[in-house]
């Protein structure tokens, strides 16, 4: 199952850590998912990811353990997170277990 892999093999690359929560939001029934493939032309700072299932919305900006994110992916952020409904968040391959139940993906 995809939950144990997840958490049990280390997460090499950020677009690693992006192809898991990908694969997991599938499983997790999400019915929407949206990256950029190519970010150099759009608006700096915006998330990694937009998601949506059901009535929920959710943005989430991905970083390797030690990264931080850039002034405008906070002021993104924090813009999103105010709006009322919409979830915003920071994830680390070490957050697996808030992902993962933020995705409302089965664990073992």
């Amino acid at each position: 199952m995809m939950n144990r892999y997840f958490r049990d093999t280390p997460i090499k690359s950020e677009k690693e850590f992006l192809s898991r929560v990908l694969f997991e939001a599938e499983l997790a029934g999400w019915e929407k998912t949206y990256h950029t493939f190519n970010s150099k032309r759009s608006t700096p700072g915006f998330p990694d990811l937009c998601m949506v299932r059901d009535n929920r919305l959710v943005f989430a900006e991905l970083k390797m353990t030690k990264a931080k994110p850039t002034k405008p992916q906070q002021e993104w952020l924090e813009a999103l997170g105010a709006v009322p409904g919409v979830e915003a968040y920071l994830w680390r391959p070490s957050d697996i277990d808030e992902i993962l139940e933020c995705l409302g993906a089965k664990t073992e």
